[in-house]
């Protein structure tokens, strides 16, 4: 069943499958929708009551009037805790979806939480990406004064989707600067305050969110363990669904008896 949320400017949709009493939220990454986690969503409705939510940007939501950060995201989900009258959910995120879990966590009740390939874990940056950052903002501050807006707009456009990722490239100009602002967003300093149980699914190849972000996540949160999967990337759970639905059932195999 599809519903919707009217709330801070957005329409905020999402699906509800299944009924258990226990509630599962499933939270997707960045580019993605709820047709992402849809074969989690799979294994999940038989024992639980699935939220499965499009962030806003993505999917049937709208795109947020401002550049929001994790906080909006977040107060977003206790939006839909709230409406749907939702006890101690476990929550799941995938990527950005992880990030939000994080936030939600560490200051919500929470049965379990399951952070898959998660970010929020800012990353090092070298001297070479600070010079290439910079020197594109003045690239793109100065280049119209030479050649004129028009041309200076194409010029910086191409150069764009040549060094930008596909995530920035394939986004509108707001979603490019929430994304800028998120990825910025160091969430270590939240990470003791989840006292919930803590899956973390990763694969041992991904190179968006590494393995050394689970380690610190796996060593900050009180209780974390980590499940590495081998050969996978960024998509664990799509590049090796058995052992994430045997990974998943036995995380959760108290709550799945109870239904």
């Amino acid at each position: 069943m599809k519903k919707v949320i009217e709330a801070q400017d957005v329409t905020f949709s999402y699906t509800v499958e299944g009924a258990g009493s226990q509630a599962v939220i499933l939270m997707h990454g960045w580019g993605c929708d709820h047709t992402t986690l849809a074969s989690i969503e799979r294994l999940l409705t038989d024992s639980f009551t699935v939220y499965n939510v499009d962030f806003p940007g993505f999917g049937d939501s709208t795109e947020p009037p401002v550049v929001w950060g994790m906080e909006q995201y977040t107060t977003l989900i206790e939006r839909l805790v709230q409406v749907e009258h939702i006890d101690h959910p476990i929550m799941m995120g995938h990527s950005f979806g992880g990030r939000v879990g994080i936030v939600y966590a560490s200051r919500n009740d929470v049965a379990k939480l399951v952070l898959i390939d998660a970010a929020g874990v800012k990353p090092r940056r070298t001297l070479r990406y600070y010079i290439k950052i910079y020197s594109y903002k003045m690239y793109k501050r100065l280049l119209p004064l030479v050649v004129g807006k028009q041309r200076a707009d194409k010029i910086i456009d191409n150069y764009r989707k040549r060094v930008g990722s596909s995530d920035y490239n394939n986004a509108s100009p707001m979603m490019r600067s929430i994304m800028s602002r998120v990825v910025n967003e160091d969430l270590r300093h939240l990470m003791p305050s989840i006292k919930c149980p803590t899956l973390l699914v990763w694969g041992e190849n991904d190179t968006a969110t590494p393995v050394a972000d689970a380690r610190v996540m796996e060593r900050l949160i009180p209780e974390a363990g980590l499940a590495l999967f081998k050969g996978a990337g960024h998509y664990s759970f799509l590049d090796n669904p058995y052992q994430f639905a045997a990974v998943i059932r036995s995380f959760l195999s108290e709550e799945m008896k109870k239904k």
